[in-house]
């Protein structure tokens, strides 16, 4: 059972509980986690009795749930009454597929796009790594312009690009500054005039829902996804200028190294400058995981841009957007009806079907395509990571990993649950047009449950 139910490092931790700490702290994504419990000091890990209840297969986790083995028929006795529950709203679609056999189990509305708020962030995790590949790196670095003299601090669309003092294995601005520094005094150059670069992106840097703490303004360069505060997932405050703070903390950075720098300005880098030092992000499957563990809305516009980027489309909304529609089409999965308006799922514009959702996790296990698997070792942990830490601490703990995704008036979960038989289910719930989100937050997790037993 902890076989099937999620991967390990070579530390013997699961891989995408890399970020627990700072999931404990913050939730990440929109309303995601409020009420949930997810604050304050860690709930203790769940009872023997639970896991045990779900091994024999009698009862679910938790108790109250029927059981439901990997069968169409049975699957359908105990979701029925569960996705009929009022809480749901007046709009509701699931599909089940077992991904050990490839058969469909449960279908309801299926083929129905629905808003899928935070979900979507599966879709935009499968586009990127189809398009970039798991070890593409996003790259941020300083070029210097041999005629004129200028500076120019190059964003390559970065967001975790940091300038905290322990990068914690992200790419560091100091770092960056100080390997700046140290090829500017081999030229004997003490002060420059720096400038900044978000060419890579085009288009609008503001998000249709506008100025929200769950996203800062979509531009190639910033630092720490332009927090304000010392958080490092969830809503936060944000810089009005993400490019510019960025520029000025690396302008200090300078200083410290005995580079004096000029007040920042934007400025694109010529074909004739000459790079003097680079930093790296962790590789796009460390990239993914975090922004499925975390629902990381900066880091899935980052992706869904870099998709755009990579498929010949300019890298703004309207390219993005295309780029990962037509992306997943190619690889042969059902898009029909699907609309997608951004990466991160925080427009209400976006439409999915539970099927899309059910297909792309069935894509991301096979075997056939191993680049995909941090779309599945990237989801939350019931009762352990990310947007799930909070949740299932009574039930299915460890047996569910699932992406949540939460607006107003709208309650989805997709992800996997694994039976105590060695079968893996995808699932994928959507709810739309809900007037009780705890309440439809809840069913969710309890037809979850089901699956399990």
């Amino acid at each position: 059972m902890v076989t099937a139910a999620g991967p390990w490092d070579s530390t013997g931790q699961r891989t995408a509980e890399r970020d627990r700490v700072v999931a404990r702290e913050h939730t990440g994504g929109a309303d995601h986690g409020r009420g949930s419990g997810a604050a304050g000091s860690p709930r203790p890990a769940p009872s023997a009795g639970a896991v045990l209840a779900a091994l024999g297969g009698t009862t679910a986790p938790g108790g109250g749930t029927k059981a439901a083995p990997a069968d169409g028929t049975a699957v359908a006795d105990v979701l029925d009454p569960l996705l009929e529950d009022p809480a749901l709203g007046t709009h509701r679609a699931a599909s089940v597929v077992d991904l050990t056999t490839g058969k469909r189990l449960y279908g309801l509305g299926g083929d129905v796009p629905l808003t899928p708020a935070s979900t979507t962030k599966i879709a935009t995790a499968v586009a990127a790594l189809t398009a970039l590949g798991p070890d593409h790196r996003l790259t941020t670095r300083a070029a210097l312009e041999a005629d004129t003299g200028e500076l120019v601090l190059v964003g390559g669309g970065d967001p975790t690009l940091t300038a905290r003092e322990d990068a914690r294995g992200l790419a560091s601005l100091r770092t960056l500054a100080e390997k700046t520094a140290a090829a500017l005094e081999k030229r004997d150059v003490r002060k420059v005039t720096l400038s900044y670069d978000t060419t890579l992106y085009a288009g609008a840097e503001m998000h249709p829902i506008g100025v929200n703490e769950n996203l800062a303004p979509v531009t190639a360069l910033m630092a720490d996804e332009a927090r304000t505060d010392d958080s490092t997932s969830g809503p936060a405050p944000r810089e009005g200028d993400p490019a510019d703070a960025a520029a000025r903390a690396f302008a200090g950075f300078l200083k410290q190294h005995g580079i004096t720098a000029s007040a920042p300005g934007p400025s694109k880098a010529t074909d004739r400058s000459d790079t003097l030092a680079t930093v790296s992000s962790p590789p796009l499957s460390g990239l993914v995981e975090r922004m499925l563990t975390n629902s990381d809305n900066d880091l899935a516009e980052a992706l869904a841009r870099h998709t755009a980027a990579a498929s010949g489309r300019p890298a703004d909304f309207d390219g993005a957007s295309a780029a990962v529609g037509e992306t997943l089409k190619r690889l042969g999965l059902p898009v029909g009806g699907a609309r997608f308006h951004d990466g991160s799922g925080l427009d209400r514009a976006d439409l999915v079907t539970a099927d899309l959702l059910t297909a792309l996790l069935a894509e991301a296990a096979d075997p056939a395509r191993p680049q995909l698997r941090p779309v599945l070792t990237g989801l939350p942990v019931a009762g352990f990571t990310g947007t799930l830490a909070g949740r299932y601490t009574d039930g299915a703990a460890g047996l569910v990993r699932a992406k949540t995704g939460t607006l107003t008036g709208v309650n989805t979960l997709a992800g996997t649950a694994t039976t105590p038989d060695g079968h893996v289910l995808a699932f994928a719930f959507l709810a739309n047009e809900t007037t009780d989100p705890w309440t439809a937050q809840y069913t969710l997790d309890k037809a979850a449950t089901s699956l399990t037993s």
